[in-house]
């Protein structure tokens, strides 16, 4: 009974429970584990809500064609599991849905779920190791010749060294060198002339 309902719980993400609600099956995305290097896989985990508790026609057509039956009497059928279910919840006050969890009350009457394990993994932990090529070659299409990553690099150095050799030197290069050049003359005028013959002259 609960293998069918379990089927269609885990392809439609919810199943709803006349009377009860509606139990969801909600995704957790995948998330990034930087410390172990490991992508962790999407995880899942079962949530109830009691306040929608409707089926729909996809589900009656579902169940129908799971048991081999018609559509009245796969609605006939659940409607009595419900019913029952809801009864077990109240004399029992909790019931084992298998591969899900246990439905049962709490202080104030209300139907909670506890899921049996939760989150849900069904897939493993995968390595995430940056893999760095240095020295790899590719082949691009330039044009309509085919050229290596290697061949493309030496050019753009080459135009790179012929930009700059047409540019010439920057302006600031030129100026520090005229203030160098400054700064050396007037070095070598006091050192050959002395302070003090430039201090009579001014007077």
């Amino acid at each position: 009974m609960f293998a069918v309902l379990n089927a269609y719980l885990f392809q439609h993400r919810s199943i709803s429970i006349p009377g009860l609600g509606t139990i969801y099956l909600e995704t957790m995305p995948a998330a990034v584990d930087v410390a172990d290097r490991t992508m962790l896989p999407p995880m899942y985990q079962f949530r109830f809500d009691k306040y929608f508790d409707a089926p729909d026609k996809e589900f009656f057509a579902f169940i129908a064609n799971q048991r081999h039956i018609l559509d009245f009497e796969a609605i006939k059928w659940y409607n009595e599991f419900a019913f029952d279910l809801r009864n077990r919840i109240k004399t029992e006050d909790e019931v084992n849905w298998e591969g899900v969890g246990v439905l049962k009350k709490d202080g104030s009457g209300n139907v909670l779920l506890e899921p049996f394990s939760s989150p849900l993994n069904f897939m493993q932990p995968t390595p995430a190791v940056r893999v760095l090529h240095q020295d790899a070659q590719h082949t691009l299409l330039v044009g309509d010749r085919e050229r290596t990553t290697g061949e493309m690099n030496e050019w753009r150095q080459h135009e790179e060294e012929e930009e700059g050799r047409r540019r010439g030197l920057p302006w600031w290069v030129i100026a520090l060198i005229i203030a160098v050049a400054g700064l050396a003359f007037l070095g070598w005028y006091f050192y050959s002339h002395g302070l003090s013959t430039a201090s009579q002259n001014k007077f």
